[in-house]
Order: C-alpha cells, then structure tokens, then sequence
C-alpha cells in the first residue's frame, strides 16, 4: 500500500453529525449575546436608564455565564449534554423574554443579565466541547474545538446584522421576542450530543476520579493555574467591545452602520481565525501561541486608539480584531484536556472560563461606570492593552503535558 494512503487511511474521521449539531449549537448561544451591544441606545432611550444600568445587566450576565459554566459543566459530565444543553434553551429564552418585558433595572438585570447568563452558560463552548472531546481522537481534539469556536463565530457574524435589520425593521422589543423563540429549538439540535463522561467513541483512558478530586488536583497544578488568570483577560477585552463598541462608535462620530458591519466582520473573520487556531494548536506550542495571540490583540488596540479613528481604520480593527477573537478557545480548552483528560472537561474548562467571564463582568461594567465618570471609554481601552501583556507573560511558562501523577505510575 502507499504511503500516503495508508498515512490517510490512519488519519481518525471526525463525527460530523455531532459537530455539525454541536456547531449550531455554539452559534445559537453566542450569537444573540454578542448582539446585545445594539440594543443599549434604543432601549436607554425608551426606558430612561444610564450605560451603567445597561452595562451592569451585562456585567451580571458575564458574570452569571462564568459562575455557570462549571456548575452546569459538572452537571454535563456526569448526568449528560442533552439534558443540560435543553436546559440552556428554556432559561435562554425565558431570558431573552424577561428582557423584552422589563419594566425597571430589576427585570433588566434578572432577565437579560441573570437568565440570559445562566442560558449562555448551560450551552457554552465548555459544554459544546467536551462533548466533542468525548468523541474526537486526541490527534483530530485540536481541530474539531476549532470548528466548533469557528461555530461560535458564525453566530455572530450572522447575528449582527440580523439583530440591527430586526430592530430597524420591527425595534428592539419585538426582536427580542424574535431571538427568545430561536433558542426553543436548542433542544432538539443536542440530541446527538447526548450522553456523559462515561460515553462516547473514545476509551476512558483517564484514572477515575471523583469531581472533588479533580478540583483538588487542578487548583495544585502551577500551569492550570497560569492558564486560569491569563483567560481573565481574553474575557475583559471582547465583552467591553461586544457592549459598548456601538455606543463608542457613535461617540467619535462614525455612522451607526459602520458599528454593524464591525461586529460583523469580527464574527467573520473569527471563524478563520478559530479554524486557523484549531490547526496551529494542532502542531505548535499552545501555550507560545496564546502568547503571541494577546500581544497581537495589545498591538491592535493601541494602533486603532493613536492612529486616525475613520471608517476604514474602523474595518481594518474589525477584521484583525476577528482574527484573534477566539482564537484563544481551541488552545485553552485543548491545553486542559492534554493536562488531566477528559472525564472532568466540563468541570475544569467550566472553571477556566469562570476567569474569562469574571474578566467579561469587569470588562462590560468598567466600560459604563468609567464612561459615565469620565465622558470617555478610553480609560478602559488602555486598561485592556496593559492586560494583553500581562496575559502574554502569564501564558509564556506553562507547560504542554499532562499533570504528574506519581502514585498512578507507582500503581502500574
């Protein structure tokens, strides 16, 4: 036989019914709330609330998603994705609901804050993946959470526009309505992710242990721990710009078109960038890759803030921003399943992302506070350069390998 033939031949296939539902899935959660950005102007003008309240209704819903994500994570894990996953469409939609209806800054925070969190966080990547990871082969793993960012990305690359077309055409009340029935049918696209910790294509390799072990060990271990505080950042820096990047476009002046098309091409170019992190991931240093992916995201900030703030310079930030949105996702949660397997995915990349959506809460809320205190969303741009380096340093001493295990090895 040939050996190229055979080398293709040893290539594992993907299950691409299952990331194909798990992908649709990801757009599904990620897309309304990266579109929650052109919601703040009409509905403040309605309703009569400052960007703090707005921002605050976000932060909670950052906030909401992290401290969910390994609860429901764990949950996954052990009682399975499709129950977990049916859940995230029925408090997605009560949510988006809530929100539509809210008569005071209370039913704002609990329904688009509170809900709409708890929703994102039962039907977010960490689930989606570790779903994926039950199924792919350790050699395909890198690739196939790529695809499913890349996923993630088309959400809200499709969102965008539709959100702002909804709300011209219909106004932000009746779009919510629109997104709250769109997340109903959650439920039926994760019926091939059905299934635990215990099930899928792949043989359970991993020693067993009880949730409370696995914690144990990760919180012991110095690069799972580096990982943790460098994703805060990854966390600050998109959320301040998916909700407050269409009110700073006003602010400087630039046509609110210019905002959507922004986002827009942010979500598109962050499937190439999450497709092309999936492959680097899959041959390079991770941890070097991240690196170099925060110092990028310093870089580009810095150029959009010092130089000429035009339409054009508007597209160029988008489409480099794209490019290095959530190319973060595939190394990071590849990184976690490489350190302590699979069995506990859910629970400890629900627990890196707890550090992302602490970053998002600080990031959405720091945008409306300093703003109102100062006139300006400056002060938290800069903040958000000075994060990206220090995430790069933070990421540039972890170590790609499995966590030391002394007592398994003694036992074998």
């Amino acid at each position: 036989m040939p050996q190229a033939a055979k080398t293709a031949r040893d290539v594992p296939s993907l299950p691409w019914l299952i990331i194909l539902c798990g992908g649709l899935i990801a757009a599904l959660t990620f897309g309304p709330r990266s579109a929650m950005g052109f919601f703040q102007l009409p509905m403040l003008a309605d309703k009569g609330w400052d960007r703090t309240t707005f921002g605050l209704a976000m932060a909670f819903q950052n906030l909401a998603w992290g401290l969910g994500t390994p609860f429901f994570g764990a949950l996954a894990d052990r009682f399975g994705t499709w129950r977990v996953l049916a859940l995230s469409g029925v408090m997605y939609a009560t949510g988006l609901a809530v929100m539509a209806n809210a008569e005071s800054a209370m039913g704002l925070h609990i329904g688009g804050g509170v809900l709409v969190g708890l929703g994102i966080a039962s039907g977010s990547f960490g689930i989606v993946l570790a779903a994926f990871a039950r199924n792919v082969a350790p050699e395909r793993r890198s690739l196939a959470f790529g695809i499913g960012t890349a996923a993630g990305s088309a959400g809200m690359f499709i969102f965008a526009p539709l959100s702002q077309g909804l709300i011209d055409a219909y106004g932000w009340y009746d779009s919510l309505l629109v997104m709250s029935a769109m997340m109903l049918i959650l439920p039926v696209l994760a019926i091939p992710l059905r299934g635990n910790s215990s099930s899928g294509s792949q043989r359970q390799t991993d020693i067993a242990q009880t949730a409370g072990e696995a914690l144990r060990e990760a919180v012991g271990h110095r690069s799972y721990l580096l990982l943790v505080s460098g994703f805060f950042v990854c966390g600050f820096q998109v959320a301040f710009i998916t909700a407050h990047f269409p009110a700073y476009i006003a602010d400087i002046g630039i046509q609110a078109r210019y905002a959507v098309i922004a986002l827009a091409l942010i979500g598109f170019f962050n499937i190439i960038g999450s497709l092309a992190s999936g492959v680097i991931g899959q041959r390079y240093s991770k941890p070097m890759f991240l690196v170099w992916i925060y110092i990028g995201r310093s870089i580009v900030v810095t150029a959009f803030l010092v130089l000429p703030q035009t339409p054009a310079s508007v597209i160029v930030f988008a489409v480099v921003m794209g490019l290095l949105w959530l190319s973060t996702v595939p190394p990071t949660n590849a990184l976690v399943a490489i350190m302590f397997g699979t069995r506990h995915l859910g629970m400890l990349g629900g627990l890196v992302f707890l550090s992302h959506q602490i970053g998002s809460f600080l990031g959405v809320w720091l945008g409306g506070y300093l703003y109102d205190l100062f006139g300006s969303y400056d002060p938290v741009w800069w903040l958000g350069v000075a994060l990206g380096l220090f995430a790069a340093v933070v990421h540039w001493p972890i170590r790609e390998a499995p966590v030391a295990r002394p007592a398994l090895a003694a036992a074998e």
